[in-house]
This record gives structure tokens, C-alpha cells and sequence, in this order.
């Protein structure tokens, strides 16, 4: 994210979709723009693959053959077999929070995770997906996931399991936007004091922190599906 001072007063973000807004005179939220940004890159990188398969990957195709190989691997590890029929689903979440959390590191750019809406709709969309996948697979019997292995616990199970369960969504929500707002501040504040030399060798520890919570994003999910699929005790 790039910054310019304003007036003599702190430095503010300079961000190339406020402009367009501006231009156009319309008022679309920033982070809307730089999310349809993520599912472009995610939309052209994908075309580009399909177009250029091969028998001996390459390039663009080799990169994701690694990624979504290794992801799918640890999946299928954790969760057995059925874990590849989620695996789109998965593999969707963790390349689309990728994308969004480096284009924070864009100067003139915002992460889409940087803003609260974002994480919230696709923790609800998680939240959503594991439950329906526990329904579909399970039927009526789902329920027993959130009745415990004692009988006549089961009333309060059944409150605690159903508090548990929708707080996963302000989790996953709180700890995405945390981290990556906070990187985003400290980003900010770095290239007002050290233009280049204290923002160009922070980009690597960022890329790497943005990639980590992108694999938790991942994984929490993963967590809460394996959940779902597996028989209640």
C-alpha cells in the first residue's frame, strides 16, 4: 500500500480505486473493488493455465500443479477420501484469501481482508457449508454432533455445541481482519518514515504472514468439515 502525506498532517493511503470512485463519481466500497481485483487475477491465471496445458508443466501451470497438489495431499491426509469431494471448495478459499491478502502489498492497492465485511461474508459462507455438508451427509442424524457422547448431557450439550459452533464465524472473521488490517497499519507507517528501506525488506516477511494466514483461513474450515463428515460418538 503506498501513502502520501496531505497538507502537512499524517500520512493517508492513496489508493487507485478511491480515484476511479472519484472519476466516475460513484461510490462503490473499496474493498468490493479490490475483491472483484482478486477473482479477476484468480479468473485470468486460471484461463491462462486451461490454455496452456500440458503433459509437462510448466510456469504458471506448475506453480498451481504444486500448490493444489500439496493442499489436496494434506487434506486427504487429515480428512480421508471423502475430503476431496470439499476439496474445490478448499482449495477456492485459500487461493481467493491468497490473492486478496497480496494485493495489500500493492502499492496504491488495499487488502479486501483488511476490511471486516469481507472476512465476515466468507466465514458465514464456511459456516454455511460445513453445516450442509454435515446435513447431506449424515440426515436427521447430524444432530448427534451436537448432543455429546453422554445421554443426559445431552440438553446442555446441545446449548454449548450450538454456542461453540456460532462462534466460529466471529473467530474466523476477527482473526483474519486483525492480522491483516494490523500489517496494513504497520505498512503504512513504515513507508512514511523509511519510504524504501524500511518498507522493501519488511514485503518478504509480509508475503510470508499474509501466506500463513491464508493457510489457517484454510485450514480452520478443513477443521470443521472433517467434523462434519465423520460419524457423531
Amino acid at each position: 500500500m503506498s501513502a502520501a502525506a496531505g497538507g502537512g498532517g499524517l500520512p493517508h493511503p492513496l489508493l487507485y480505486m478511491q480515484v476511479v470512485n472519484n472519476l466516475l463519481g460513484i461510490e462503490i466500497p473499496l474493498h468490493v473493488w479490490y475483491m472483484w481485483m482478486a477473482m479477476a487475477i484468480l479468473f485470468i491465471c486460471g484461463f491462462i493455465v486451461k490454455s496452456r496445458l500440458s503433459l509437462v508443466p510448466g510456469g504458471v501451470q506448475n506453480l498451481f500443479e504444486i500448490i493444489v497438489g500439496g493442499l489436496e495431499d494434506f487434506v486427504v491426509v487429515n480428512v480421508g477420501e471423502k475430503g476431496r469431494t470439499v476439496f474445490p471448495v478448499l482449495i477456492t478459499l485459500f487461493t481467493f484469501v491468497l490473492t486478496m491478502n497480496l494485493i495489500g502489498l500493492v502499492p496504491g492497492c488495499d487488502a479486501p481482508t483488511a476490511n471486516v465485511n469481507t472476512n465476515l461474508a466468507l466465514a458465514l459462507f464456511v459456516f454455511v457449508y460445513y453445516n450442509y455438508i454435515g446435513i447431506k451427509h449424515h440426515g436427521a442424524g447430524y444432530i448427534k454432533h451436537f448432543m455429546g457422547p453422554v445421554g443426559f448431557l445431552a440438553p446442555l450439550m446441545l446449548i454449548l455445541e450450538i454456542i461453540s459452533h456460532c462462534a466460529r464465524p466471529l473467530s474466523l472473521t476477527l482473526r483474519l481482519f486483525g492480522n491483516i488490517k494490523g500489517e496494513e497499519i504497520v505498512l503504512i507507517l513504515l513507508f512514511s518514515l523509511a519510504p524504501i528501506l524500511g518498507t522493501l525488506p519488511m514485503y518478504f516477511l509480509f508475503i510470508l504472514a499474509k501466506t500463513i494466514q491464508a493457510f489457517i483461513f484454510f485450514m480452520l474450515p478443513m477443521i470443521y468439515l472433517m467434523g462434519a463428515l465423520e460419524e457423531a460418538h
